[in-house]
């Protein structure tokens, strides 16, 4: 049966209400946590590591202002800014890749300290992607439902 104009108006001008935005949970807190410690903990290990424990040149090195790219996402990921946390998690490889190449290519303390650097930043991938996996699950679902 055939619906009519007034019928078919009415259904198009309904009101969508959006599926709600996933609530933190406990496992989500403790990802979020994850991720603001190990880049917290990168931060540090970057700066002892380039001023004090195994700086390229005695006294340190220029290598140290790699500290300060991961500044750029701290705010961010503190207040826990989802965009932010998305493209943190991509630019968290550039550190994973060095920890990778430094650990097999330098020796003694600095190729632990590549291996723990590694280590963090894996930390900080995973765990941020698994925290926005719901936000991005809603979004996906929010985008179906206004088609």
């Amino acid at each position: 049966m055939p619906q009519s104009t007034d019928a078919r108006s009415a259904h198009a001008q309904a009101p969508r209400t959006p599926p709600p935005m996933p609530v933190a949970s406990g496992g989500a807190r403790g990802l979020r946590l994850a991720s603001v410690t190990s880049l917290l903990a990168l931060i540090a290990l970057s700066l002892a590591w380039e001023l004090w424990l195994a700086p390229l040149r005695p006294g340190g090195s220029w290598l140290v202002l790699k500290a300060l790219l991961l500044l750029l996402p701290l705010r961010g990921v503190l207040r826990g800014n989802l965009y932010t946390l998305q493209w943190s998690s991509m630019f968290i490889l550039l550190f994973l890749a060095e920890g990778v190449v430094r650990g097999m290519t330098d020796t003694g303390v600095s190729a632990s300290l590549a291996w723990i650097e590694t280590a963090l930043s894996v930390v900080f991938f995973f765990s941020t992607i698994f925290y926005l996996r719901p936000f991005k699950r809603a979004a996906k679902a929010c985008a179906a439902a206004a088609r």
